[in-house]
């Protein structure tokens, strides 16, 4: 009898096991993603969606720092020379992943058709890659690549098999997603949501938690949120600070934030000396763009009281900011702090630049894309219109925005950026650095046109520099010759919310979005 009830016991543990391999995982995620090809638009949302279906070489440990993918070791052979060791994987398809679609993907990623924002940064340095054998590759540079382990976890690595003459439409369509990562992808609608099926016979990794899992973009706060209280998604990002205290008073919930990389920062147009969507006080455009004028700059800074901001709109959830990474980073300035709220002096410098009465300007940004990020928008409009800049606002859809933004449509707007590495070299070189399509160099979404020369040879040097003591001081040194001259107007750095049904175990991470890996069953 006693041996019928143990096996009895181990018998329902076993189903009960299968049950939850089987289960599946439902998500709701507030950023847009525009498509599951990994090389078309390096954007958040897609890189956390293509992440599903598609490795690295190198992937991103919890704390930023490299850590093995589809490359079991890396080694700087020389100084301008990396050697990487290839893991023995396969494509979900059953297809063995070597160097050859290594290959095959730096050469893809240049050519890659309308590309908003080219993940040729990644690429650019190597101007060689040698196949030393099926799972050895040597990247050469003409000089040295110091973060090249970082680099490599920004490069999703695609089949050769399936991607040779394959468009983005094919990604889209599933015809050529097919990758070495955790998940085969089953469908997909652009704009909507993707499914997931589990990768049974290929993952490398370790145990995959979920069989499936439904991926929704639902873009509207209360939606998400309603989503998860009904039950229709078990967890859901980008949770709305109002809210955090509402969702905390459910019983059937969790509330869960991390500080999170993400700088949410305010654009201005400094180098066209005539801009769009700049006028006097009766509305006629300006033949000369005020931005130019750093006072001017300086002046819209001192005018947003950051703190209010932190306070009344993300209710708490933010970290006011002067620069470009987060407090304690690697190449974060403790000199550098938050502009004050001063404006009396915002005032004053308008006067001194030649804007004693002001003018008129639009600020642009995305509605759903950032948390709060319409919000933020207006309340800056307003702040601005008490200093004499009498603003007007306009938000769209983040698809929209970042659309028109490439095509410098705007003359200042509000967008955000999170650093690819964990520390200032992402930021430095898309952010304040000048456009360099040649070096992969300068922001695509981000043409403000700012380029000083000295911060350009500060930030190249950092970026070859090996010694990480030595590359944070270049990092910090470009930083004191670049904000001074106010090329961007930083905000905040967002904090990371999640709402999760109560039992589910997230072990978060630093960086944003939702990996069904990163999830425990109840």
């Amino acid at each position: 009898m006693r041996l019928r009830t143990v096996l009895l016991s181990t018998c329902l543990c076993v189903l009960a096991g299968q049950a939850v391999a089987q289960k599946a995982l439902n998500v709701g995620v507030g950023g847009a993603f525009t498509s599951m090809d990994p090389h078309y638009h390096n954007l958040n949302p897609n890189n956390v969606l293509t992440s599903y279906v598609f490795d690295s070489l190198v992937i991103s440990d919890p704390q930023f720092k490299p850590a093995p993918g589809l490359a079991t070791s890396w080694k700087a052979v020389d100084e301008t020379t990396w050697e990487f060791k290839l893991r023995d994987a396969k494509f979900s398809d059953g297809t063995p992943f070597t160097a050859d679609d290594v290959v095959f993907t730096f050469d893809r990623v240049p050519k890659v058709l309308n590309s908003p924002s080219s993940f040729n940064f990644a690429v650019k340095p190597v101007n060689r890659i040698e196949v030393v054998d099926p799972h050895t590759i040597r990247l050469h540079s003409a000089a040295p690549v110091a973060l090249m382990p970082y680099l490599m976890a920004s490069l999703k690595i695609v089949s050769r098999k399936y991607g040779e003459g394959a468009t983005t439409p094919d990604y889209n369509s599933g015809k050529a997603a097919i990758g070495t990562g955790p998940y085969k992808l089953t469908s997909f609608t652009l704009g909507d949501r993707a499914v997931f099926e589990k990768n049974e016979t290929s993952w490398w990794a370790d145990k995959i938690k979920w069989q499936k899992v439904n991926y929704r973009i639902i873009a509207n706060d209360a939606g998400r949120i309603a989503a998860l209280e009904s039950g229709d998604v078990d967890v859901i990002d980008q949770v709305p600070p109002r809210d955090v205290a509402t969702l905390k008073g459910n019983a059937k919930l969790d509330v869960i934030s991390q500080p999170g990389q993400r700088l949410i920062y305010v654009v201005p147009d400094v180098g066209r000396k005539e801009a769009p969507f700049i006028t006097d006080n009766a509305g006629k455009p300006l033949d000369k763009n005020p931005l130019q004028d750093v006072r001017v700059r300086k002046a819209l800074s001192l005018a947003i009281n950051r703190d209010a901001l932190r306070d009344r709109i993300m209710d708490g959830f933010s970290a006011p900011t002067g620069q470009v990474v987060p407090d304690n980073s690697v190449g974060w300035v403790p000199s550098i702090k938050p502009d004050p709220y001063d404006p009396a002096q915002a005032k004053k410098l308008l006067a001194e630049a030649g804007y004693p009465d002001g003018f008129g300007i639009t600020l642009h940004g995305p509605n759903d894309r950032y948390v709060n990020d319409s919000k933020l928008v207006e309340a800056i409009a307003q702040m601005w219109t008490r200093i004499g800049v009498k603003t007007k606002v306009e938000t769209m859809p983040a698809a929209t925005f970042f659309s028109r933004a490439i095509r410098n449509e705007f003359a200042i707007r509000l967008t955000g950026w999170a650093s690819d590495t964990g520390e200032a070299s992402s930021n430095l070189n898309w952010i304040l650095a000048s456009s360099n399509p040649d070096k992969g160099r300068g922001a695509v979404l981000d043409p403000t046109h700012f380029a000083d020369p000295k911060v350009d040879a500060l930030v190249e040097k950092a970026l070859a520099t090996v010694d990480e003591a030595q590359r944070e001081a270049l990092y910090r040194e470009a930083t004191l010759a670049a904000m001074p001259q106010e090329p961007i107007i930083p905000l905040h750095f967002q904090v990371n919310i999640w709402a999760i049904r109560k039992g589910f175990v997230f072990h978060t991470r630093t960086y944003e979005g939702t990996r069904a890996w990163d999830i425990d069953a109840p």
